[in-house]
């Protein structure tokens, strides 16, 4: 009987991916994949380790799952993904329960690190986190009717703040024929929503064909049969050009939701955290993104209490989110990570960073219920995802929500399949969320 190996995924979409990888060569070479981890023999926990509460998650998870071993249900733990990469000296001393570790760079090794843990051997993998990146096949997890489409790995950015060029190393773009194939088996699956992700997407091509083809590749994708939505995510302002404003703009297939993450509005704390452009310039782009793309929900991410920060430019932040009213944003208080430039300078106290997050979340709450509130009695291309039973209705996403990090819309009707497009007339908002009917069922 083969052996059952299951997964926990934390972090990232891009991390998520990667865990896809895994689950595909293990079941590839013979062991079967389960999701009931009651029912697992051998189980990876994926991790993340980009700030301190991601890092906190994933040791609580092996601290859980480290109880399923005493009691006898669970052989093996092995710890993936970032993690593993930045403390790969202090996971096995600390965490005796892991039973195996795999870096950044060694996803593609599963199969003998899991062969290895069940001989009662402890592997560890850490192969080259600047690699190209792995084209090995997955095991689609997400939908139904979506998948995440990743399209480089790694990072060259350096902001100040971050760890990922340490953790996932430098940038790598995939070779457009490979991306375009995977994208038409995906669509042969079923999927109808393409999320494209990476750390920068705007930065697609530039290692391997010296300059920006993101634009090309949104277009070649547009026209992969079946495939009916294609969301861009993690785009930096400074490569955003007008080939790809036009891109977007002209592609009916590209949702109108664009996630730029901007981090602060302040030129002392961008010039500080070594991010380029001025606060002036990312309104400014902003401003020509929507004057020439119609509809367009912004997406951005936020930090308080950055180094540098004092009042003044706290108020500045606020000022901007009232002023740009963005149609989402998620503000996150300051995590000083060792091994960064960001780490030895001065910065207001946790305690003041966390507060000044809460009162910007409030900013922007009152911003995304008015937009909301916009959207009612309109009827809105709704990608149906589930049931609910508990709320006796259906529930999807429109255009403007992306999965995990945006509302949802729950609505009624009949004959809905999960992974198909509805039309839903929208009739309440809900705490963040939208409230409709389906078209057909309006009667």
């Amino acid at each position: 009987m083969a052996v059952k190996v299951g997964m926990v995924s934390l972090g990232c979409a891009k991390n998520l991916v990667n865990g896809e990888q895994m689950l595909h060569l293990l079941q590839a070479a013979g062991y079967e994949i389960t999701a009931d981890l009651g029912e697992t023999e051998v189980l990876i926990i994926n991790t993340c380790a980009f700030i301190d509460s991601a890092k906190q998650e994933a040791i609580d998870n092996i601290l859980e799952f480290a109880e399923l071993k005493k009691e006898g249900r669970l052989k093996k733990l092995l710890v993936a993904g970032c993690l593993s990469q930045r403390y790969r000296k202090e996971i096995l001393k600390e965490l005796p329960e892991v039973d195996g570790i795999l870096g950044t760079g060694s996803y593609d090794d599963i199969v003998p690190a899991v062969a290895a843990a069940l001989r009662g051997e402890t592997p560890r993998f850490f192969g080259d986190i600047s690699a190209p990146v792995s084209e090995a096949e997955r095991l689609v997890t997400t939908g139904p009717g979506w998948a995440y489409l990743r399209i480089a790995e790694g990072c060259d950015n350096r902001c100040a703040y971050c760890v990922i060029p340490a953790i996932r190393g430098r940038y790598r773009s995939r070779p457009m024929e490979n991306i375009l194939r995977e994208a038409e088996g995906l669509a042969k699956l079923g999927v109808k929503e393409f999320i494209v992700v990476a750390q920068d997407i705007t930065r697609y091509g530039t290692d391997l064909y010296g300059q920006p083809r993101l634009a090309a590749l949104v277009r070649a994708l547009a026209k992969i049969e079946g495939v009916r939505w294609i969301r861009l995510h993690y785009l930096y302002p400074d490569l955003i050009d007008d080939d790809l404003i036009d891109a977007v703009a002209s592609e009916p297939k590209v949702v109108k939701y664009l996630d730029i993450p901007i981090q602060h509005i302040s030129d002392g704390i961008l010039k500080k955290m070594n991010r380029r452009g001025t606060g002036a310039e990312i309104e400014a782009l902003l401003t020509k993104l929507r004057q020439r793309i119609p509809g367009l929900v912004l997406r951005t991410s936020l930090i308080t209490g950055l180094p540098g920060e004092g009042e003044k430019e706290f108020e500045e932040l606020c000022a901007f989110l009232k002023r740009a009213k963005l149609e989402r944003a998620g503000v996150f208080a300051y995590s000083p990570e060792e091994g960064t430039p960001a780490y030895q300078m001065d910065r207001p106290d946790a305690e003041t960073a966390a507060h000044r997050a809460e009162l910007a979340v409030d900013i922007q709450s009152e911003i995304m219920d008015a937009f909301n509130a916009s959207r009612l009695g309109t009827v809105q291309e709704v990608l149906a995802e589930g049931f609910d039973r508990f709320a006796d209705c259906w529930y999807g996403r429109s255009y403007a929500d992306s999965p995990e990090v945006d509302g949802k819309v729950f609505f009624t009707g009949s004959g809905v399949k999960p992974g198909e497009f509805v039309r839903v007339r929208i009739t309440d908002t809900l705490e963040g969320d939208l409230v409709g009917v389906a078209e057909e069922d309006e009667g």
